[in-house]
């Protein structure tokens, strides 16, 4: 009837319906996915009933559209009854965009890729639910009547899909993780924390598989840098942040650095220093800006010779060296600005003076001393043509730090020119502060530094 008044009006009609048959497959299908929607769900799954509408008039390509907003629908709804805020610092990364989304209605905003993404990484989707919806997502986007397309479709596949929506998105229960995630969140915006129970309240934190827990360090950050943060939300972050920082994964860590950067070049002053407030927190001062870093490491090395070269230097040296460490880091990455003063300052301060080492200090600049790259051991190995280092070189016990300086920094040299002169300081029979008085060892100190090359031999 519809397609003879479709053709009496002059319209196609070839393909514009499913054949009957796939119609009757579809419905007969349907009944098995809808079996597992409770029927307290049932009410208000309009889109559902759109779409068996739609798949039984034979325009399949409609139905698969009308799942898509259903799928899409339950999901905004779950993600409104977990956390809306710590849904959007995960969808949404970047600061300019996030700090205009704060409501339900604000999730329209956020595309359906980024949608799916984020109701993943914090637990809403399972890792394989959402491998099936995000197919879903390319079905209606290249097969449904979104958009133009000759892709035909099959009453068994919008049957499949559905039961996937169903089983993936509306009837799916929270994990564990999900579940003690979402607690964590609602409690510490209402209530103080008592700090005798943050290590069983945080006890699952070792349990957080590395995307859930970059997510929740997010979230955590997103709450303490959020300018209408409240005093219970910032208490309660300050104490949660160092123990869940060692579950947070080395990219996660370089994000908040840079997160910190954006603030401060968008002239976010307060969220500037809340985000350096929890870098702070944990010594976390490698993640900071190159620049940032640069500044405040030639600061931290003026402290720490002052306090080598001042009174009781083996007591006040401690501070300034774990600062230092902080902000090198794990991987011991050093600003170019400050490369020199740094490698300089470290043999320093590892020599000690003729009292000795400041051995509360010691461990750090032994660590500081392992992340030394070949260019910089090279400068190290060079550091005895420097008057403040070589005057140091005449007492017994720096000239013994400086044998077990030579121990470490061996294998990191790489250099030809570096290598040669490591063998000439080596077998010099003199005492160390001579070094610089030899007429050859002053001509390797000054020979240009080409790294060996290894050439392998050709098979023949």
């Amino acid at each position: 009837m519809l397609l003879d008044q479709l053709a009496d009006a002059g319209l196609p009609t070839d393909g514009v319906l499913v054949d009957l048959v796939e119609r009757e497959q579809a419905l007969a299908s349907f009944g098995g996915a809808l079996r597992r929607l409770p029927m307290a769900d049932r009410g208000r799954s309009v889109y559902v009933s759109k779409m068996i509408t739609a798949a039984a008039a034979g325009l399949f390509d409609a139905a698969l559209n009308y799942l898509w907003n259903e799928t899409v629908r339950e999901l905004r709804r779950r993600v409104t009854g977990y956390d809306l805020a710590y849904f959007f610092d995960i969808a949404v990364p970047s600061h300019d965009r996030r700090k205009h989304l704060s409501t339900e209605d604000d999730l329209v905003k956020v595309n359906d890729i980024d949608l799916l993404r984020a109701a993943r990484e914090i637990g809403l989707l399972s890792a394989t639910g959402h491998a099936q919806i995000d197919h879903i997502r390319y079905m209606r986007n290249y097969a449904s009547a979104a958009h133009p397309n000759q892709v035909e479709l099959t009453g068994m596949q919008l049957a499949a899909w559905l039961e996937t929506c169903v089983r993936q998105v509306i009837t799916l229960p929270y994990d564990t993780v999900t579940a003690e995630t979402g607690r964590l969140l609602a409690n510490i915006k209402t209530d103080q924390l008592d700090p005798g129970d943050v290590k069983s309240t945080t006890a699952f934190f070792e349990d957080l598989p590395r995307d859930r827990a970059d997510a929740l360090g997010a979230g955590l950050f997103g709450l303490y840098t959020n300018a209408s943060r409240t005093p219970i939300v910032a208490n309660n972050v300050l104490m949660l942040w160092p123990e869940l920082w060692p579950e947070i994964s080395e990219d996660a860590r370089q994000r908040f650095g840079v997160q910190y950067g954006r603030f401060r070049a968008s002239a976010d002053t307060a969220q500037a220093r809340a985000a350096k407030e929890l870098l702070n927190l944990v010594d976390g001062g490698a993640y900071l800006p190159e620049h940032e870093r640069a500044a405040e490491m030639d600061s931290v090395l003026d402290d720490l010779l002052a306090a080598h070269h001042g009174y009781s230097n083996f007591h006040t040296e401690p501070a300034p060296a774990r600062a230092l460490a902080a902000l090198v880091g794990q991987y011991g990455n050093i600003p170019q600005a400050v490369e020199n003063k740094y490698v300089l300052a470290l043999v320093e301060v590892f020599l000690g003076n003729e009292y000795g080492v400041s051995w509360a200090a010691a461990t750090s600049y032994d660590k500081l001393l392992d992340k030394l790259t070949s260019s910089q051991a090279g400068r190290a190995l060079r550091s005895f043509t420097e008057p403040v280092i070589s005057a140091q070189l005449w007492a017994s016990k720096p000239q013994a730090r400086w044998d077990t300086l030579l121990d470490v920094i061996e294998p990191k040299l790489t250099a030809r020119a570096d290598r040669e002169l490591f063998q000439a300081v080596r077998t010099f029979t003199g005492t160390p502060d001579k070094l610089p008085s030899d007429s050859k060892i002053a001509r390797l100190v000054e020979a240009p530094r080409v790294r060996r090359v290894v050439r392998r031999t050709k098979a023949k």
